[in-house]
């Protein structure tokens, strides 16, 4: 397995983990009673639930640029040092994310998501070099 396949997958990875942390803060919020519901009525997350909502949403945007540039990558055979780095660090940013979200780090927050970015925008540029 390619290091970038592997920080693809511990990013998946992640984002289990950080939907369970969501879904735990929500449903502490919402109840359980709610929580089963079928939830015809929506009610809007405040506090922790809402912030973890919010990065967990914001996961699976980012998620689904990196596992384009990941495949790019992967199936270009494009892999070498840059790529590499650059998984590695979406990997981390994505990490810092969460508690940068939940606790409300600003402007840190936006920092750290541009951090990822980039390191998204490196790998794809790189596969094309």
């Amino acid at each position: 397995m390619t290091s970038e396949l592997m920080a693809l997958t511990l990013a998946a990875l992640l984002q289990g983990l950080q939907f369970a942390l969501y879904s735990v803060l929500a449903q502490r919020q919402v109840g359980t009673r709610y929580a089963a519901s079928p939830r015809d009525v929506a009610r809007q997350l405040t506090g922790q639930a809402g912030r973890a909502q919010r990065a967990l949403a914001n996961h699976f945007e980012g998620l689904i640029l990196f596992t384009i540039a990941v495949l790019v990558v992967t199936l270009a055979d494009q892999s070498g040092p840059v790529t590499r780095y650059a998984a590695w660090t979406y990997l981390g940013a994505r990490v810092l994310y969460i508690p940068g979200y939940l606790l409300g780090w600003a402007p840190g927050r936006s920092l750290i998501w541009f951090v990822g970015f980039g390191a998204t925008m490196t790998m794809l540029v790189a596969a094309l070099i």
